[in-house]
């Protein structure tokens, strides 16, 4: 199984990275690295003028778009910022996920394309715990969920969070990681 794993946090000491060591060691994944990257993810003039064709002007796009048209499993490692995801995985969805490559247009739906990826984990740490995120923060995952990646074709699409994380113990940070490797 080609497993892909996107991860844009900007320091490479958190626990998102500690996350991304402990996949990397179970799956041999590729790594999509935005931050290493230097990913720009604002939609610019020139990213725009191809945007309604499927068209890019940034060349890592292509180069993201080949590794994921090649992944059978895709593991989003991310924290939470402001109920939502940091401004570098939406720039990532908007500049990488184009028409004709991530989705369709058919009788005025989207229909997704990315249907040889087959599994989805979505990592995510915040302050906020998961109920809180789900039923007093808006739920912004819910719609990633079930708009977002069910119109690029993602299937089987997994949540796991951790809440607290700057109050954890080292314990639970621990049992986190070792159930991250479970699943990855």
């Amino acid at each position: 199984m080609n497993t892909t794993v996107l991860i844009g946090h900007p320091y490479p000491k958190s626990y998102n990275y500690a996350i991304l060591e402990r996949v990397k060691e179970k799956t041999n994944a590729t790594v999509i690295n935005l931050i290493e990257d230097n990913f720009n993810p604002a939609m610019l003039s020139n990213d725009l003028a191809g945007f309604s064709r499927g068209n890019f002007a940034d060349p890592l796009v292509g180069k993201y778009q080949n590794i994921l048209s090649q992944t059978d499993k895709l593991i989003i490692i991310t924290p939470i910022w402001w109920y939502g995801l940091p401004a570098i995985y939406k720039g990532f969805l908007d500049k990488v996920m184009l028409k004709g490559f991530s989705y369709r247009e058919e009788s005025g739906r989207l229909v997704g394309t990315l249907n040889n990826i087959k599994e989805t984990i979505l990592i995510t740490t915040a302050e906020s715990p998961k109920w809180y995120i789900k039923y007093f923060a808006g739920n912004p995952i819910r719609t990633l969920r079930k708009r977002v990646f069910k119109d690029m074709g993602l299937k089987n699409v997994k949540w796991v969070h951790l809440g607290n994380i700057t109050k954890t113990s080292d314990k639970n940070r621990n049992k986190f990681l070792d159930y991250v490797e479970r699943i990855s």
